[in-house]
């Protein structure tokens, strides 16, 4: 098994920034991809950005390109989210998810086997 404990949500204005980890622990040799999913109030859960083992090949949705950034500490099994010009409709639940698959290209909810129990992010305009 494997454990996921997502930090660092929080409020912030539009325009500012946030960082979230997600400390993996238990069976984490068995992690080849880490990712980042949010869902906001009456919407469906949607990926934002993963990143996978071995070469560290990332992908984002249009929606963060050259706003979010996804990176890994193996040393410390842990992954970030650092998340900066922020807008409101950034705002919801941010879930951590992980697969035991190396993942290419897009990815939904159904690909990744564990989840943490995810951290609020709001964003006032």
């Amino acid at each position: 098994q494997v454990q996921l404990v997502e930090s660092g949500g929080g409020s912030v204005q539009a325009g500012g920034s946030l960082r979230l980890s997600c400390a993996a622990s238990g069976y984490t040799y068995s992690i080849n991809c880490m990712g980042w999913f949010r869902q906001a109030p009456g919407k469906e859960r949607e990926g934002v950005a993963r990143i996978n083992n071995g070469g560290g090949s990332t992908y984002y949705a249009d929606s963060v390109k050259g706003r979010f950034t996804i990176s890994r500490d193996n040393a410390k099994n842990t992954v970030y989210l650092q998340m900066n010009s922020l807008k409101p409709e950034d705002t919801g639940m941010y879930y951590c998810a992980a697969s035991s698959a190396l993942i290419v290209g897009a990815a939904g909810p159904a690909d990744f086997g564990y989840w943490g129990q995810g951290t609020q992010v709001t964003v006032s305009s």
